[in-house]
């Protein structure tokens, strides 16, 4: 326990920085501006996935079940914590006269740990669906993919909740965080804050590790599908590689915005010397890297559904002309091969 005041929750450490500093660090306009262009970007998402579910394939449509719960995770995150973060900017409310009891930081704390996690996990849950289908397309029935994509959201989302509980039940801690605005985990040195620290980045970094592998297979099985010496008789549609194309932007865009933030953690909680003092303060520059590190995990939300709206074939044939016409030739190709057989 820190020496925060009797009355006062776990969750406040000592803290010295000013009303002046917090007001030049806590913008309430960057902060709204910020929300609204996710949720905006989130929203238009939505509305391209309604109408590309219509029709389709069974694989197409399973993949885009995925894509429409990583969309809708990333909505609602950027609405829970939008609601608390650009609040607190906007009145520079005191924390500890707020939430003495921490059952609002420990709510945002779940809420943030939730929200890092899902993104991650589901990525790697259409990779997985994506591997199966492009390397074993007849090893799973095709009528229950849908089902099972569901399913599947389901799972990452109660595992996700599972994990931010931890710190409730006694593993790890959540604390209020510098400028005094969000609640996340603790970068202490005690047991159960290095475990669960590690548990967050090992997990979220062996989702973004396992993506890769899989990812990597899976264009390398199109791609030699496409110039091997049987792709007379077989080639990828191009929704294959629609899907795979957006695939790797957002494995791409995960890593660069969330491997920063984990790597960061896991070397604060292994750290020697701790990197918090036993009365629970942080340097100012390590509370500084943890904000910044923060914000840049944050443009995961609003540049995931912007993958998936730009890396469309719509898009990229608007884009490039020439190149759709030459994939289109190409893809007439095993017709024109097969007709001679075929009589």
């Amino acid at each position: 326990m820190w020496p925060n005041g009797s009355s006062l929750g776990p969750c406040f450490r000592p803290t010295n920085i000013t009303l002046e500093e917090r007001r030049l660090i806590a913008s309430p306009w960057f902060a709204a501006s910020f929300c609204l262009v996710g949720l905006a970007s989130n929203l238009l998402a939505l509305s391209v996935l309604a109408g590309a579910r219509q029709g389709g394939s069974y694989a197409r449509s399973s993949f885009l079940t995925f894509l429409c719960g990583l969309v809708l995770t990333d909505l609602t995150g950027l609405l829970v914590t939008g609601a608390i973060v650009v609040s607190q900017h906007a009145v520079l409310f005191d924390w500890r006269a707020v939430d003495p009891g921490c059952r609002l930081c420990q709510f945002m704390g779940v809420v943030m740990v939730f929200f890092g996690l899902c993104p991650l996990w589901l990525g790697t849950a259409m990779a997985s669906e994506r591997y199966l289908g492009i390397t074993r397309p007849f090893s799973r029935p095709a009528a229950a993919s849908q089902r099972r994509a569901w399913a599947t959201v389901g799972l990452v989302w109660g595992s996700a909740l599972a994990l931010g509980l931890l710190p409730l039940l006694g593993v790890g801690r959540y604390t209020v965080q510098y400028p005094g605005s969000w609640c996340f985990l603790t970068l202490g040195a005690q047991p159960g804050d290095v475990a669960f620290g590690l548990l967050f980045s090992l997990l979220g970094g062996f989702s973004l590790g396992l993506s890769f592998l899989l990812n990597t297979i899976s264009v390398a099985t199109l791609c030699h599908v496409y110039h091997g010496q049987e792709a007379a008789q077989q080639r990828p549609r191009d929704c294959e590689v629609e899907m795979m194309a957006q695939l790797m932007g957002i494995m791409v865009v995960a890593s660069i915005c969330w491997m920063p933030l984990q790597v960061f953690i896991a070397q604060s909680v292994l750290r020697s010397p701790p990197a918090m003092s036993p009365t629970g303060q942080l340097s100012r520059a390590t509370e500084q890297q943890l904000l910044i590190y923060l914000r840049v995990a944050t443009w995961n939300q609003i540049l995931d559904p912007w993958v998936y709206i730009l890396f469309r074939r719509a898009v990229i044939r608007r884009l490039r002309p020439r190149l759709s016409a030459r994939a289109r030739s190409l893809s007439l190709q095993p017709q024109l091969t097969r007709r001679p057989t075929e009589q």
